[in-house]
């Protein structure tokens, strides 16, 4: 029976993590529930996001950042809640693992700057061509299965952790067959995702968003949670998660915030404006699904929706036939059924604060544009992406007890460990679970080889 250094569960952020421990010396096997993981992971279903404070890309763009600062704008977003522990760690290492990911795997970086996603008091967010989280994962992946440096198997699910008093011992999955085999290893990390794939673990920690419309992973159904909890370990931020309120009724693709951020602005059915969309997407997704039928349309221009085809999400979007055009207000609100004067008012009162002329009544510090014709709407939903809570971990990414104790062997990375965006969902900045992933299972490897 071949024995393992680590077994990995959860092939996204697990990716990173597989191929580290790889080129540290270790013997890796890598697993994932999927046939297909590349495709439907959720580091591959994002817009490939990831913050780094401090980097090179900033440096060259004249950009003074630090994991200070951006532990300040953590801070500042979750209103001090955020896990302390995990936020250092991760605003540290971020810079590490994305250089990293840049020279050792080739990964062409772009930092962000054509838009500010809220909470960043500076633009740290890098991601790729076409700004999509498979665009990012797939030339990785093709890579490493070239290397051939760990063993991968597809379709095979963890469904247990054994320990004895001296720690991990083994990894127990489910393979493509409905087998179960038992997998010698002295350390395994749970990369697997959150739960939101699970209505029962929805509506047990996350009632506010239980019931919306889920756009992550079928895969991620909270196994690490279940797992770690009955080897004893710790858990926090469990009622967190990562909500979005630009998802396209027309074929629930993502349209994405950057089309806020350029000076749109919804409305729900019956035409008024709820809210300052500019505070952010996530919690938005809660904001939005109070209104009536839990439904917006977003009201955007044709500047702006150039500006945002960057983003493959907001093509693909855009290509289904979501965005219904009108040359006038007045046009496009009998296309859409809205009250005529409430639009143009609407438009209108953007446009002062836009201007500088007035404030705007639910705090939103500026619209970045004026729309001008032709007008475009999309009408909204809300949607659950993934959660945010999970094991409690050190800053190697090493499961605790409830004692605080090391669970010896058992890491945790991603959504199956305690995030850093606080409680619920206003604490969500862009990037905070891909930065989780990537790094949290970056950390994992470092610390396995260390003590291996």
């Amino acid at each position: 029976m071949t024995t393992y250094d680590v077994v990995i569960a959860g092939a996204g952020g697990g990716l990173i993590g597989a191929i580290k421990a790889a080129e540290l010396g270790l013997k890796v096997l890598l697993v994932d529930a999927s046939p297909d993981f590349v495709t439907t992971c959720n580091t591959s279903k994002t817009t490939g996001m990831f913050p780094a404070a401090g980097s090179r890309w900033q440096q060259a763009a004249g950009i003074t950042d630090s994991p200070e600062i951006f532990t300040q704008d953590i801070m500042k977003k979750t209103k001090n809640s955020a896990d302390p522990v995990a936020t250092k760690a991760l605003t540290e290492v971020s810079v590490e693992v994305l250089e990293w990911m840049a020279d050792a795997l080739g990964v062409p970086w772009e930092l962000v700057t054509d838009f500010h996603y809220p909470g960043h008091s500076v633009d740290r967010c890098l991601t790729v061509t076409g700004r999509k989280g498979y665009l990012v994962m797939q030339p990785i992946w093709d890579s490493a299965k070239a290397a051939g440096n760990f063993d991968f198997k597809t379709s095979t699910r963890l469904i247990d952790v054994i320990l004895d008093k001296t720690g991990v011992t083994a990894a127990v999955v489910e393979n493509p067959d409905g087998s179960r085999s038992e997998i010698a290893t002295k350390n395994v990390l749970l990369a697997t995702n959150g739960y939101g794939a699970n209505q029962a673990l929805l509506d047990k920690y996350n009632a506010e968003i239980a019931q919306v419309y889920y756009h992550g992973s079928i895969y991620s159904n909270g196994e690490a949670l279940e797992i770690g909890e009955r080897l004893g370990a710790a858990t926090g931020y469990l009622d967190a998660y990562q909500g979005h309120a630009a998802i396209a009724s027309h074929a629930n693709t993502l349209v994405g915030w950057a089309t806020v951020m350029q000076g749109g602005f919804i409305l729900n059915l019956a035409g008024d404006r709820f809210g300052d969309e500019s505070a952010g997407y996530s919690e938005y997704a809660a904001i939005l699904n109070n209104q009536p039928e839990s439904s917006g349309w977003l009201i955007i221009d044709k500047e702006i929706h150039d500006g945002s085809m960057s983003f493959k999400e907001f093509e693909v979007t855009a290509d289904s036939g979501a965005i219904i055009w009108a040359d006038e207000l007045t046009q496009l609100a009998e296309l859409i059924e809205l009250p005529a004067e409430k639009l143009v008012n609407a438009a209108a009162a953007a446009a002062a604060v836009h201007s500088g002329k007035a404030v705007d009544e639910f705090g939103r510090a500026r619209f970045e544009k004026q729309l001008i014709a032709p007008f475009g709407a999309i009408k909204l939903r809300p949607s659950l992406f993934h959660t945010q809570g999970g094991l409690k971990v050190n800053s190697d990414a090493a499961v605790l007890d409830k004692a605080g104790n090391l669970i010896p062997g058992l890491y945790a990375a991603g959504g199956a460990a305690v995030g850093i965006s606080g409680h619920g969902s206003a604490g969500y900045l862009a990037g905070n679970g891909l930065l989780a992933a990537v790094g949290f299972a970056y950390l994992a490897a470092k610390a396995i080889a260390k003590a291996s």
